[in-house]
């Protein structure tokens, strides 16, 4: 399974980050990419989930 953080995002006082994740779908075999956009503290627990 393939991860990656992306981008830094900055909105006014906050900085998030955009966090991409390609999970492998147990059923058919393809991937599909879950995207969140975060705090930059909480993209290692987003990207160890499975």
């Amino acid at each position: 399974m393939a991860k990656k953080s992306v981008a830094s995002l900055q909105t006014g006082s906050k900085r998030l980050t955009k966090a991409i994740k390609m999970v492998k779908s147990p059923k058919t075999g393809a991937y599909t990419f879950t995207e969140a956009i975060m705090d930059p503290k909480n993209v290692k627990d987003f990207l160890s989930k499975k």
